[in-house]
């Protein structure tokens, strides 16, 4: 009990290093997506090989943050979040010094690694933190996420002006490097560790489908959507998938516990997260996209790349603040409501924007909408996740469900384009009626996911359990019964999602 009130009054300053490392990790996903054309002259490439800058590093991260996270429960997640924060430094230096396209997108590939760092992240808090600072502690990091990848968008201009292109990795190499030493430094190791062996062969399977899915995914537009280049790979992703999930079921080591996976609170957030990843991610490409066309078209405000990265601006305010205030009104109504009214509200916000997108004010109080409601989901989501499993397997359950939340992304910012491109008149500008069905799109399947959102598990306020005390002198023995029966009661609590 000592070294854990010991360890426990600290969890001030290890949320610090956490949040620090959440934001290094957040604007590298975003931070490229603004400047590839500068970038594909900076290196002297073409427009189609530059968005392999973006490819690489996501697909990086989708297969390293599920394996990552289950690394962490094994091995330490201390240990694995110093790995993380080390390998994204590294890969910010290593693009920094890049000559060539082919050595930055290595360098985007190393950075991927550092995907990890979210699950680890949420396991952290729910070893090191207090009981009654756990949900709001993972629902700021959650928002803390996604806002650093608005913010990535927000500043990715003014970097670039200010400082060029090797700005773009200066600024997170000096967050990601501070916030790997922090770790080493600050962050103490998890007393929660998992015994299970890794089986290497899901790991295998799991990085394959993951890449024949999403290559194609994000090259489709470039490739063709009905080439064989597409089609071929995404077909054999479908077999590769149900290869793993049958070797998961059958292993006595499973990579992800498909029993764990198939929890109510699980997959129902899980498939929240899918959907919320396409509203996400299509709202952080297109809104600027949307901003920049020239208004002699009969629509968008000729916005700069600075401009229409500063129109992102209140999405991110209004996630804060509802990061902020998310777990004090999951208290009063229940987490499962607040996902609930977040879904509809970015369900409206998005309708919003198909259809009432012609003045800038318009435009600016759809997208703060549509930051309140993200910022609800996505702080209320993570928190149900890590409840609803044991705290052995907190990483690699936050781990897939932020990998579906990628995965998400990437098919929404998909389907998005090829609904714009289709809207594409033969001067290259995307009529309007382009946007109005990609956000039409987004409110539809939001509105559709809200119902999902409502089969999430609402359990009743955890009663509070007396922790029984040992004999007065008698030392502390993490294996007596007064230990193990403290450890099943905080388990029992850990098992109900917080409201």
């Amino acid at each position: 009990m000592g070294r854990t009130s010991q360890r426990r009054s600290h969890y001030r300053l290890t949320f610090a290093v956490l949040v620090s490392a959440a934001i290094g990790f957040s604007l590298l996903q975003s931070l490229t997506s603004p400047v590839l054309g500068p970038i594909s002259e900076h290196l002297g490439t073409d427009r189609n090989t530059v968005t392999w800058v973006l490819t690489a590093y996501l697909i990086s991260a989708a297969v390293c943050t599920p394996i990552i996270g289950r690394l962490g429960d094994r091995v330490g997640k201390e240990r694995m979040l110093v790995a993380s924060m080390s390998a994204l430094a590294f890969g910010c230096l290593a693009a920094v010094f890049a000559p060539s396209i082919g050595w930055l997108i290595v360098a985007r590939i190393v950075q991927g690694v550092g995907g990890g760092a979210v699950p680890l992240c949420f396991g952290i808090i729910r070893d090191e933190f207090p009981e009654q600072k756990i949900a709001g502690a993972v629902g700021f990091t959650a928002s803390v996420v996604a806002i650093g990848g608005g913010i990535g968008v927000v500043v990715a201009g003014p970097i670039l002006d200010a400082f060029g292109y090797t700005g773009l990795f200066w600024v997170p190499f000096a967050v990601t490097s501070s916030a790997a030493v922090a770790a080493y430094l600050l962050v103490p190791e998890s007393p929660v560790r998992t015994q299970a062996a890794i089986s290497v062969l899901p790991a295998v399977l799991l990085s394959s489908w993951l890449v024949a899915f999403l290559v194609p995914l994000s090259q489709g537009l470039h490739w063709g959507w009905t080439s064989a280049q597409v089609i071929g790979p995404i077909a054999l992703s479908v077999l590769l998938c149900w290869a793993w999930i049958h070797v998961e079921l059958h292993s006595k080591a499973p990579l992800i516990d498909m029993a764990m996976m198939g929890k109510r609170a699980v997959w129902t957030c899980n498939v929240v997260a899918l959907v919320l990843g396409w509203t996400l991610f299509s709202a952080f490409v297109f809104l600027p996209q949307f901003a920049q066309v020239d208004s002699s078209h009969g629509y968008g405000f000729s916005a700069s790349v600075t401009q229409s990265g500063l129109l992102i601006l209140p999405s991110a305010a209004a996630m804060v603040l509802t990061g902020l205030c998310s777990p004090w009104l999951a208290r009063q109504i229940g987490a499962r409501t607040v996902v609930f009214i977040g879904c509809l509200t970015m369900s409206g916000a998005t309708a919003t924007l198909a259809f009432a997108h012609g003045t800038m004010a318009h435009f600016l109080v759809a997208n703060g909408i549509l930051g309140f409601g993200q910022g609800m989901v996505i702080s209320c989501m993570a928190g149900l996740v890590v409840a609803a499993v044991p705290p052995e397997q907190t990483g690699v359950a936050s781990g897939m469900n932020a990998n579906i939340r990628n995965i998400g992304g990437s098919a929404g910012a998909a389907v998005s384009s090829m609904i714009i491109t289709a809207n594409t008149g033969f001067d290259g500008v995307p009529a309007e009626s382009g946007f109005t069905w990609a956000f039409g799109t987004m409110s539809a399947t939001m509105a559709l996911v809200s119902v999902v959102a409502l089969a999430i598990p609402s359990m009743g306020r955890p009663r509070p359990v007396e922790r029984l005390s040992a004999p007065q002198g008698a030392p502390a023995d993490e294996t007596s019964p007064t230990a193990l029966s403290t450890d099943r009661a905080r388990e029992e609590i850990s098992n109900h999602c917080p409201r």
